[in-house]
C-alpha cells in the first residue's frame, strides 16, 4: 500500500468522522501520517511531527485492520501494534478504520 493510498483512505474516513480531539500519528513502516483532529474537522497529512498519540505498525497490519482481518486488541497484545501517548485518543481510531 503506497503512502498516497494510505493518506487517501484516512482522508475519506476522517472527513466523515467527528473530530478526534487531538493529534494522532500512524507510523507505518517508519513513515508518519498525522490525523489532526484539534479543529472542527479532522485533517490528514504525511508528517513526522509530534503527536498526542503515536501508533506504530506495518502496512500489512494496517491493511488487515482496515479489512477486519485482525483484532486490534490482539494485535496490540501480540506486539504487532505499539501505542505511545494518549490511550484515550488511541481508542478513537476505530471510527477512522471503517
Amino acid at each position: 500500500m503506497s503512502l498516497e493510498n494510505m493518506i487517501s483512505q484516512f482522508e475519506k474516513r476522517a472527513s466523515t468522522s467527528e473530530p478526534i480531539g487531538g493529534k494522532l500519528k500512524f507510523e507505518v513502516d517508519g513513515v508518519g501520517i498525522i490525523i489532526d483532529g484539534t479543529s472542527k474537522n479532522n485533517m490528514v497529512k504525511a508528517s513526522d511531527e509530534e503527536a498526542d498519540c503515536t501508533i506504530s505498525l506495518t502496512a500489512e497490519v494496517l491493511e488487515k485492520l482496515r479489512d477486519g482481518d485482525i483484532n486490534p486488541m490482539m494485535a496490540v497484545m501480540g506486539g504487532q501494534i505499539k501505542i505511545t501517548g494518549d490511550m484515550g485518543l488511541a481508542m478513537k481510531v476505530q471510527s477512522l478504520m471503517g
